[in-house]
């Protein structure tokens, strides 16, 4: 089995930008504006995670159903990513942008209106689908980035997507507590749409032009194409399916024993748990600017140690608030960090199939946040906290392993990288428009 790609086989350094325009300058504001549009939207995603139990209450749904909403929002997505995200490399990026955006305040106003649980589920999984606009910003502000800030400004924008996935928390509980879980949705689809305007008016209509013609076939099968050739690709989707995993063992399930004895906290109180998250927004700036000076391996080996040694504290909660709290810390740091290195590290491969690339390596994430969702809250009503604990460790150790078993038999990364990056100048746009 031949092993997969040293981390720092690609940099930004090394990377050739190929058909990007270098008319439009990525200001600081701009990148601001990517940022709060991928906060915003991927907030949708997660805004149902404190409220659960309220949702599963007002329309009389079984707790084994509560998670089903989380899954389904998770695998909505994850089709989003494999059918709509590659579409940013044939497409008009700021079109398609608004497009799904203005088909997203739909969705969340179906949410908002449903008064059955199928009615739910479907609106969520609509929510899901459309709420992937997240990684065509992503993809967007990597292809206006010049190469050597490339990690910056994808750790920047990704900022924005933690500060979004965490404040969604917050935000969701303020306003249950306050209007009902309806107007957390109503809320939303009104944000959506005064961005959606913004963006419109802001983003360049041709700054970043894809030099690809296939057809839309053709394009969801050169994704498939894309993880058979790229090992790095491969090994970074195994992480992000990982970390994402245990990322979602803990948010799915973390209201169902923070509303029981001996707290019996409110949404307000449960969902400001992602303030403390925030914190992980520094890891998403920190790693981006490390792996933009080559330290992309250490930087993935200490944040899933740091993953695993959350889940100590965490086992605590049931005792200890406190414990929660540093438990939380430690998990968000470590996930971000591992996550804009991967998301760095692939778009770096093929600039001119970076939305290919992220949809696909974006699957895996959605993989591993449903499947988390799914066993956590499962595994809370049959054995407790503790169980979900030790899901979270398992899948934290999977990942710590398959970085310990990747640096066997690469202890001279250096070579492959200066062999790699000779390569890419002369057969990147070749390859990319074949992909």
């Amino acid at each position: 089995m031949p092993m997969p790609d040293s981390d720092e086989a690609v940099t930004p350094q090394t990377a050739v930008r190929s058909g990007e325009s270098s008319a439009f300058v990525l200001s600081r504001g701009v990148v601001l504006l990517f940022a709060v549009a991928c906060g915003a939207a991927v907030a949708n995603v997660y805004f149902s995670q404190p409220l659960l139990v309220t949702i599963g209450h007002d329309l009389d749904m079984s707790p084994a159903l509560d998670g089903s909403v989380v899954a389904l929002t998770q695998v909505g997505y994850g089709l989003g990513l494999f059918f709509l995200v590659p579409l940013g490399d044939v497409a008009e990026r700021r079109r398609l942008i608004v497009a799904q955006m203005l088909l997203l305040v739909v969705a969340l106003a179906v949410v908002a209106a449903a008064h059955s649980a199928a009615l739910l589920l479907a609106g969520m999984a609509a929510v899901g689908l459309l709420a992937v606009v997240t990684q065509t910003l992503v993809a967007f502000a990597a292809s206006l980035a010049p190469p050597a800030e490339r990690g910056r400004v994808v750790g920047l924008v990704t900022s924005g997507v933690v500060i979004g996935i965490l404040l969604a928390r917050t935000a969701a509980g303020l306003l249950a507590d306050l209007a009902g879980w309806r107007s957390v949705y109503l809320a939303s689809a009104s944000l959506t749409a005064l961005l959606a305007l913004v963006l419109y008016r802001v983003l360049p209509r041709h700054g970043d032009a894809p030099p690809t013609t296939l057809r839309y076939g053709q394009l969801l099968r050169s994704t498939i194409t894309l993880f058979a050739r790229e090992r790095l690709l491969r090994l970074r989707a195994l992480y992000g399916l990982l970390i994402f995993a245990a990322f979602s063992t803990l948010w799915s399930s973390i209201a169902l024993p923070l509303s029981a004895a001996p707290y019996f906290l409110p949404h307000s109180v449960i969902g400001a748990l992602g303030l403390i998250g925030v914190v992980g927004a520094l890891a998403a700036g920190v790693a981006g600017r490390l792996n933009d000076r080559g330290l992309s391996r250490h930087t993935t080996g200490i944040a899933l140690a740091l993953l695993v040694a959350s889940w100590l504290p965490l086992s605590f909660t049931g005792r200890s608030l406190w414990a929660l709290v540093v438990g939380v810390l430690f998990l968000d740091l470590a996930v971000q960090a591992v996550h804009v290195t991967n998301q760095t590290l692939i778009y770096a491969l093929h600039p001119d199939a970076g939305s290919r690339l992220i949809g696909g390596y974006m699957v895996f994430y959605s993989i591993g946040s449903a499947t988390g969702a799914i066993a956590a809250t499962s595994l809370y009503t049959l054995a407790g906290w503790y169980a979900v604990c030790a899901l979270g460790a398992a899948f934290s150790c999977l990942g710590l392993a398959l970085w310990a078993f990747t640096q066997i038999g690469t202890p001279n990364p250096a070579a492959e990288v200066t062999s790699h990056s000779e390569d890419r100048p002369h057969s990147c746009r070749r390859r990319c428009r074949r992909l």
